[in-house]
């Protein structure tokens, strides 16, 4: 019987690679079913004022292919629709709208093990994805291959840095969900920074607390005095809550501070009542967009004239770190969108930063570090210069 080909590109060389980009499409399929159904789940108990849930099903995303070690695999990422207006909606974590090519085999493992796709199920995952690339990749394979990640980056947190003068920091730390035994505050502390020649890199990728001045002062230490970096950057940026601004201050004093106003936007519309969000939204957005440091003030002014009164939570939030937020203003224009946030640490690990009810039952912290070095090593091939790189030097010249 002739197989039926028309979903797939190109047609197969052969009757097994038909099979398994089949079976690509199946496995693909089940993992993202099962991850709207915990979506689904999640929002199970809302409803509209006459009984119907809020949350439904609506249909399928446009088909896009995505390329494989046995060529495309054709996928389709269900939709759903908030009935009550709340903006709900499902996002796969395993099929991110921007996927289109599958990654190398040094790339999947980790990301598919974050995923929460456990040990077990390797071997028939990527020898569907991946081919003949999958073969020896088995549970135990992969329990080697993590060890041997974690000596990686015992080697990597050891380079030297004493030749390395860094412009910009961006700093945050990363939470996953691990095993029940140890400890839900325990994250992977990151720091990228951005070298004279504008490009980024990872600085530090550590195990601790975030919270915790004593673990971003351990790394920040470990950073001057072990590995050589003898000064800091021109400027970091950073969440508000950090302990990381007090270790600072101790290691690398001269360095300038900028508050992430993505994190204080959040903070401040917390304090405020949805009803209100938008507008106070737009006025916060006037002041970091604001062309010139004179107008930016004139900006937060206005915002704090215009909900003192009724919203003093709100504003006291905003007013406590004016000068830190606005710090942006002394360095080069070119640079103000990159230095306003934490986006590079965002975006780099967006898609692994929270896994599924899968994660507490085979994560550990050494298995989380090991992980996340990996894939940032990954990420970190593709990261494009700081845009407005040629100020830099001037920047370093002062």
């Amino acid at each position: 019987m002739a197989h039926d080909t028309t979903d797939l590109p190109n047609g197969p060389e052969d009757p097994l690679t038909d099979l398994l980009r089949r079976g690509a499409r199946d496995l693909i399929k089940q993992a993202v079913e099962a991850e709207l159904q915990t979506f689904m789940e999640t929002y199970a108990e809302d409803r509209l004022p006459d009984g119907r849930r809020a949350v439904v099903r609506n249909g399928y995303q446009p088909e896009r292919r995505v390329q494989t070690g046995i060529g495309d695999v054709p996928v389709q990422v269900p939709k759903t629709r908030d009935r009550s207006g709340g903006g709900r909606h499902f996002t796969s974590r395993l099929l991110p709208p921007y996927l289109r090519r599958a990654r190398s085999v040094e790339e999947l493992l980790p990301w598919l093990y974050l995923k929460g796709v456990s040990s077990g199920d390797f071997q028939e995952a990527l020898s569907a994805l991946l081919g003949e690339q999958a073969q020896g990749l088995s549970a135990s394979t992969l329990g080697r291959l993590k060890q041997q990640w974690l000596t990686e980056h015992a080697d990597w947190r050891e380079r030297d840095l004493s030749a390395h003068r860094y412009s910009y920091w961006w700093a945050d730390g990363i939470h996953f969900n691990l095993r029940g035994d140890d400890d839900e505050r325990a994250c992977v502390l990151v720091i990228i920074g951005v070298l004279p020649d504008g490009t980024k890199e990872f600085v530090a990728l550590d195990d601790g607390m975030r919270e915790s001045e004593q673990s971003w002062y351990e790394l920040l230490v470990r950073l001057r005095d072990h590995q050589g970096l003898a000064n800091g950057p021109k400027l970091a940026i950073g969440d508000g809550a950090l302990g990381f601004w007090k270790a600072l201050a101790q290691v690398y004093p001269n360095t300038h501070r900028q508050r992430c106003w993505v994190h204080k936007t959040a903070n401040v519309l917390n304090k405020l009542p949805k009803r209100s969000q938008p507008k106070a939204k737009s006025a916060l957005q006037a002041i970091w967009m604001a062309e010139t440091r004179a107008d930016a003030e004139k900006a937060f002014d206005a915002f704090l004239t215009a909900y003192d009164d009724k919203y003093p939570k709100a504003t006291e939030t905003l007013r406590k770190d004016r000068e830190t937020l606005l710090t942006f203003y002394d360095f080069p224009a070119a640079h103000w969108q990159s230095i306003r946030t934490t986006n590079p640490i965002e975006s780099t690990f967006a898609t692994v930063r929270l896994r599924t009810a899968k994660t507490r039952g085979c994560v550990t912290r050494n298995t989380v570090l090991s992980l996340t070095f990996k894939l940032g090593q990954s990420a970190q091939k593709r990261w494009r210069r700081l845009r407005g790189y040629e100020w830099l030097d001037k920047l370093e010249r002062g």
